[in-house]
């Protein structure tokens, strides 16, 4: 059992540019649906041209749906902790657990065979309170966390390579009862490039579906690109299971609304974001 997956139109989303003079970009991001029934958006924001190691601070933005409301824009939220050797946060990703929401994201250092993964909560999405320990640090550039629960434990995926100064780019993936401490990692899927930054195993996003789970990467090489794999088992993916799907997504996130599943799209120069409706059916 494969799947197809059908995307549709698509169309701007949101861009958070201060004026058509000053254009900023959105990079990787997150969207979560509050309990008011409001979308709230986070992700990376700053002005052109790309400036990955100054990446200093999250947009926040909400609207009232997902299909053409107006976005507002508020205060950026957590700013690099320059005090604790933070030079950039990247990739921020929002679950809600246990009455409060969950944002985890990469803390950039100078050292990048040894980038943290880090932590902040918040009771409605404006106040954040980082945690004061890392979950854990990875390399080279270890980044993206993406969180799902696979009805026995926490799974956060996230992208790194085989070794901390390079190798092969690798979707690692650790588990957790707590959301706090964090198992060491093991390999949810290898690709057979080599390097350091960027690479094939960008932005890993994990969907469940009846038939078992669907990953989607972003292959950085090409910028928009994303790529879908799918496997019976969380852990574990391989190149036999891509799915013959075009998606010129970079940053690419999974979200579902009701009965509906979009895919949204950001990156360098590509004014703010996008997003079309994507259907996931069974295959044969």
């Amino acid at each position: 059992m494969t799947h197809r997956l059908i995307p549709g139109a698509k169309r701007r989303l949101l861009d958070a540019s201060p004026s058509a003079e000053e254009p900023w970009y959105i990079n990787d991001h997150t969207l979560i649906r509050a309990a008011d029934g409001r979308w709230h958006v986070f992700g990376i924001w700053h002005p052109e041209p790309a400036a990955p190691l100054d990446e200093t601070m999250f947009l926040h933005a909400s609207a009232d749906d997902l299909e053409g409301a107006e976005w507002t824009i508020h205060d950026p939220v957590l700013h690099a902790r320059t005090g604790l050797g933070e030079t950039h946060v990247w990739a921020p990703h929002v679950i809600h657990h246990d009455g409060r929401y969950w944002m985890f994201y990469a803390g950039g250092t100078a050292d990048h065979t040894a980038y943290r993964m880090t932590l902040a909560t918040s009771e409605d999405l404006f106040v954040w309170t980082p945690h004061e320990q890392v979950l854990f640090e990875d390399g080279f550039d270890a980044r993206d966390p993406m969180v799902i629960h696979d009805g026995h434990s926490w799974l956060m995926y996230y992208t790194r390579t085989s070794a901390p100064g390079g190798g092969h780019h690798e979707v690692a993936v650790r588990c957790s009862e707590d959301l706090l401490a964090w198992s060491e990692p093991s390999v949810a899927y290898r690709s057979s490039a080599i390097g350091t930054f960027g690479g094939p195993t960008e932005s890993p996003f994990v969907v469940r579906t009846r038939e078992g789970w669907i990953l989607f990467v972003c292959e950085s090489t090409q910028y928009d690109r994303t790529l879908a794999y799918f496997s019976t088992d969380p852990l574990h993916f391989e190149d036999a299971g891509q799915l013959d799907v075009d998606l010129d997504e970079h940053c690419a996130e999974i979200v579902a609304d009701g009965g509906r599943t979009w895919i949204t799209g950001g990156g360098w120069g590509r004014g703010g974001l996008t997003i079309r409706e994507l259907r996931v059916l069974p295959g044969t």
